[in-house]
């Protein structure tokens, strides 16, 4: 499996428009386990993004999808940077299969 974690930094007053393209622009990809946006606690500017993948292609597959295409370029005008970004090996957890 393939998992990538992401801060995405928000334009003021911009935030629930972002989550709410993404949500809509994410159903649906092939070998997507998980999707889950989430908005910052701490920061009214910024959601993380968790995905776990199939696998790593899957992921890059998922980047030419055309809803997928339509919410990057719905959100890239409100998106001001980016922060931390983590590859991760996901190894199981409720709904994934397990590793090995």
């Amino acid at each position: 499996m393939y998992g990538l974690i992401g801060k995405l930094n928000i334009a003021p007053g911009r935030r629930g428009d972002v989550v709410q393209a993404l949500v809509e622009g994410t159903k649906g990809m092939p070998g997507c386990l998980s999707y889950v946006i989430a908005e910052d606690a701490m920061d009214a500017n910024a959601i993380w993004v968790t995905e776990v993948w199939d696998r790593k292609e899957s992921h890059q597959a998922s980047l030419t999808l055309p809803a997928v295409q339509e919410a990057i370029a719905h959100v890239r005008p409100h998106i001001t940077g980016f922060g931390e970004r983590f590859e991760t090996v996901p190894v199981g957890g409720p709904g994934l299969p397990t590793a090995g």
